[in-house]
């Protein structure tokens, strides 16, 4: 089993943001930035690669609402799933980083 289903089954505690049915946004335990939470499907699906669209429609309502809640939609957020070896992914469950609360950076280019 891997670690975010042991977080949803409670068996590893965690900072909780924001919590429905089907979808968890927690607090990441090594921040990138001043808000740095990590939001998940309850249900295991490995990556962004197979996850439904219908499962995408949804955990997108979830993420506005958690940026509602975190009162950053003004001051702009960043999200990131990594996907595969190559694009970093560490834990074989959907995830989505949620950036915020500072200036995160430019992905590509130098302005």
């Amino acid at each position: 089993m891997c670690i975010f289903c042991k977080i949803v089954k409670g068996e590893i505690p965690n900072k909780t943001l924001l919590e429905n049915e089907d979808f968890l946004a927690f607090e990441d335990i090594n921040p990138a930035s001043k808000i740095h939470a990590l939001i998940i499907p309850k249900q295991h699906i490995s990556s962004f690669d197979v996850m439904p669209p219908k499962v995408m429609a949804e955990m997108t309502e979830f993420i506005q609402k958690l940026a509602s809640n975190l009162e950053i939609k003004d001051s702009g957020y960043r999200i990131i799933s990594n996907i595969g070896d190559h694009g970093g992914q560490e834990v074989n469950h959907l995830h989505f980083h949620l950036l915020a609360g500072e200036y995160v950076g430019r992905l590509v280019g130098n302005k």
